[in-house]
């Protein structure tokens, strides 16, 4: 039996077995039998895969093949002697081979697997292995630049497991096997396990219109559940493996029971309300069809992909298939009126059937678009329990799992969808999204670059240098947070900012800030529009729709001049640059954005780096995004970090450093 090549150390494997010290027979007697017995060149392949070294020795090939080293060794010349492999005498290790076609080693698919870790490693995946890989498995990271290059890093998570497309574990189980080397029975058995989890509870609605928990077997109940979930969670049992669930509980015990391993199997038989008469009017693409058609067949879910991949059309289609009334939750007036405007722009919906329920209107409609604050209040909550929603979507869905909106996810309705271009938060919650959502339905984002769906960003961290000697000195002296907005208002940045517009003039960009004075100087110093929370809606909303309107005007019509007159006069009707604070990192659609610099709020998370480079990532069009960072300040620190979480999505991030 060979060793594991993923948790194995590879071993020096010096000759030992009395072997010559050039690797070769003391004789030729056994050269037939090598021959005989072969190891082809395609196994040999597999042994430096195995080793991860591109020259290997006789033994270690033996080693990684399951044979004796006097076979490997013959079987080895043999292969010299056709010329498929080359021998080198080295001090280290005697003899080392290696194939002589080097470029087909270097440009050949290789996968390593982890099978105790779960992770499977792929140089140069070709696009089956990609697709395989994506149906029951996470990517985690990349390597590399160009595509075709890339090193892939994937790992098989429960949830991968729980949500893959397959009819039974043997289907899922072959999918694994057509991309593995070898199989791993260690592996399977855990997919199997996790499989089998997956349909061991379910919820139903009992003929007396009371939601039951029905466990697979009496030791799940007693064992599982009866651990897990107490009187707040269950009223009274019904059988052996059957209870009586409390209604306000329900996402609880999805909760719960998630956390322990369990994923519930949701089958309650919720009403889809009112009809909605809607169909869309935009063709979807291939992979937009996917995701609807798996939503469908589970009823829940949350479709995960870059900004500009069309998860809002996918879930206007969504909304026409399910055809019942609709509640779509998003986290802005801004963001509720940008949905009407999309609604009305790819579906045939009437216009007196969506409503907008927020701070500035109340209105109920077949559908309905709400906030989150405000449907999670008290004096509106019961309004919202009252619907018999067909629909609930929950846009920007990374949301649900704050405390200040947790309160919608417990709103009942037969479908749950959520939409998310990054759907993880910093507590690592990310689990308790797809508990009380459901499981993703997505692409991979690399998949959708080299599609040519969405333009790949090319993101550069800037390291700006201290130009202002009383700025350095101010920042030496202070600490804590006062060092974190020093280092954030650089005042080189400034300067760094100009350099930037001034060499890409014929596109349009987005300033990014964290701090309010820091937005007005560069502002004031571009004479450019300031966007923040203090804004009023009215003029935000203004001078967003100025900035995606002028898109027809030609490059020189647009080009930059510094000592132009660009005041923030909301009647001008050329706007290519906008300074924006905290409010534009998510939910703004902005198509014709084409460059972003975030000149601050390095400190944010992960998922708002994810944002702020998405505000580039659209269809066509090129995309850059330049991060500015205090050089020697914890800035440095900031950018790296969230720009690791956007290589692990396929994003080619590079640094440079700002000459003094």
């Amino acid at each position: 039996m060979t060793d594991d090549p993923g948790d194995s150390d590879a071993g020096n494997g010096s000759p030992r077995d009395g072997s010559a010290g050039d690797g070769s027979p003391r004789d030729g007697s056994e050269r037939g039998t090598a021959a005989q017995e072969g190891i082809s060149l395609d196994r040999f392949h597999e042994a430096l895969e195995a080793e991860e070294r591109p020259l290997a020795t006789a033994s270690e090939v033996a080693r990684r093949l399951g044979t004796t080293q006097a076979t490997a060794r013959d079987a080895l010349a043999a292969l010299v002697d056709r010329g498929d492999v080359d021998r080198l005498d080295v001090e280290s290790d005697p003899v080392v081979f290696y194939p002589t076609d080097w470029g087909r080693l270097a440009t050949r698919e290789r996968v390593v697997t982890f099978p105790k870790r779960r992770e499977i490693v792929v140089d140069r995946p070709t696009q089956f292995t990609r697709a395989r890989l994506s149906q029951f498995a996470y990517l985690v990271d990349t390597t590399g630049t160009d595509p075709g290059t890339r090193g892939y890093l994937y790992r098989i998570r429960q949830e991968d497991v729980w949500a893959a497309p397959f009819e039974d574990d043997d289907a899922l189980i072959a999918s694994l096997r057509s991309v593995l080397p070898r199989r791993y029975e260690h592996l399977e058995d855990w997919i199997r396990d996790q499989w089998r989890r997956a349909n061991r509870f379910r919820l139903y609605t009992h003929e007396d219109d009371y939601v039951v928990l029905q466990a697979a077997s009496e030791s799940l109940m007693g064992n599982v559940a009866d651990q897990h979930l107490d009187a707040e969670h269950l009223r009274a049992p019904i059988s052996e493996t059957e209870a009586w669930v409390n209604a306000e509980a329900v996402a609880d015990v999805k909760r719960a029971l998630y956390d322990a391993g369990y994923p519930v199997q949701d089958d309650r038989d919720l009403d889809t309300g009112d009809p909605v008469d809607i169909d869309l009017t935009t063709e979807l693409r291939p992979y937009q069809e996917s995701w609807v058609e798996t939503f469908l067949d589970r009823r829940s879910g949350v479709y995960v992909g870059p900004p500009g991949s069309g998860k809002t059309v996918a879930a206007i289609a969504t909304i026409a298939a399910v055809g019942g009334e609709t509640l779509i939750l998003v986290p802005s007036r801004e963001l509720a009126e940008q949905w009407r405007e999309e609604l009305l722009a790819h579906s045939t919906v009437d216009p007196a059937d969506i409503g907008l329920y927020h701070g500035g209107r109340k209105e109920i409609r077949p559908v309905t678009i709400a906030t989150y604050q405000i449907a999670g209040m008290d004096r509106h909550r019961s309004l919202f329990d009252s619907r018999k929603w067909g629909l609930i979507c929950f846009d920007e869905a990374h949301h649900i799992s704050a405390p200040v909106y947790s309160r919608t996810a417990e709103l009942q309705s037969k479908h749950r969808l959520g939409l998310s271009a990054t759907p993880v938060r910093e507590t690592g919650s990310e689990e308790e999204i797809y508990t009380l959502i459901g499981q993703p339905i997505g692409a991979d984002w690399d998949e959708l670059f080299e599609a040519g769906f969405v333009q790949e960003p090319e993101v550069e961290i800037r390291y700006v240098p201290w130009r202002d000697e009383l700025a350095q000195n101010e920042y030496a002296s202070a600490d804590g947070r006062e060092r974190r907005r020093l280092a954030a208002e650089n005042p080189a940045k400034i300067e760094e900012i100009r350099y930037l517009l001034a060499a890409h003039r014929d596109k349009k960009a987005l300033v990014f800030v964290e701090y309010l004075d820091h937005g007005a100087a560069i502002a004031d110093a571009l004479d450019a529009p300031f966007i923040s929370g203090e804004t009023p809606h009215h003029e935000r909303a203004a001078l967003f729709r100025r900035f995606r309107d002028d898109s027809d005007a030609s490059p020189t019509d647009r080009g930059r001049d510094n000592d132009s007159d660009r005041s923030n006069d909301s009647n001008r009707d050329d706007l290519d640059t906008l300074v924006v604070s905290r409010v534009g990192d998510e939910g703004i659609d902005l198509p014709n954005a084409e460059l972003a610099i975030v000149a601050s709020g390095l400190g944010g998370s992960r998922r708002q780096g994810s944002q702020r480079a998405g505000r580039t990532m659209r269809p066509s069009g090129s995309a850059l995004v330049y991060v500015l960072a205090t050089r020697g300040s914890s800035e440095e620190e900031f950018a790296q970090r969230q720009m690791r979480h956007l290589a692990r999505k396929g994003v080619r991030v590079r640094e440079t450093n700002v000459a003094e």
